[in-house]
């Protein structure tokens, strides 16, 4: 388990940072929760409300990228088969999701995209079932994994919305996925992703890491090629 704050702890000590930074920036001398009364930081905070929100992601993902390097490169390392795209790819897309998230599924399209534009895109999934029912499709995913077939069962899987259908979909030998889906490497490695996605202060799915920068939300195609252009890490 990770030893990182709460997530929601965290973000109101970072809040409180900055609204000392902006005290700081109007030119007090000290601040306290009293000086929320002074006019000015009252009329530039009402004139800028973006402000610390923004500022608070910003120090977020700046933190996350922090402990990802502490990590290694362990979240890199893709569960056998769990890849969309090229496996030996020198770009390198990791996505935390999960098949019950409706964002998951929006973002499935850029993905695919991105695959689609990119030979040299490697897109490593890490299984994070977070939803209520969710453990079930994740564990056939993996064992799907591992009869090189993930990525007909991943698009099946959003595409239907049903575990048999889309194992019936990706062709899998069912005797051998049922005895994979229950087996300690499938629950090891949920384990593992659960507690990487707590370190890095994901708070829900869909979560991406591109080359060294991780970030969360269905943020669109056009941020994730942005963030893949700007990095090229192999994993």
């Amino acid at each position: 388990m990770s030893s990182e704050p709460a997530p929601s702890t965290l973000r109101n000590t970072l809040l409180t940072a900055l609204l000392a930074l902006v005290f700081g920036f109007l030119g007090a001398a000290t601040w306290s929760y009293s000086g929320l009364a002074d006019n000015r930081t009252r009329s530039f905070l009402l004139g800028n409300p973006d402000l610390l929100p923004q500022m608070a992601q910003a120090y977020e993902e700046q933190e996350a990228a922090k402990r990802l390097t502490q990590m290694g490169d362990e979240v890199f390392r893709p569960f056998p088969g769990a890849v969309l795209g090229n496996p030996q790819g020198t770009r390198v897309l990791v996505e935390f999701t999960d098949y019950n998230c409706p964002y998951c599924e929006a973002s499935l399209k850029d993905v695919n995209r991105l695959v689609a534009e990119d030979p040299d895109l490697k897109v490593v999934i890490r299984e994070w079932p977070i939803f209520e029912g969710s453990d079930v499709a994740s564990r056939m995913a993996l064992a799907a994994a591992l009869q090189g077939k993930y990525r007909a069962f991943h698009d099946a899987m959003f595409a239907t919305g049903d575990v048999t259908a889309a194992a019936k979909a990706a062709g899998l030998d069912m005797a051998r996925a049922e005895r994979d889906a229950a087996s300690d490497a499938v629950s090891t490695e949920i384990a593992r992703n659960l507690d990487s996605a707590r370190a890095l202060g994901f708070t829900g799915t869909p979560a991406w890491i591109a080359g060294r920068k991780p970030f969360g939300g269905a943020v669109g195609y056009e941020r994730l090629k942005a963030a893949l252009a700007a990095t090229n890490v192999a994993g």
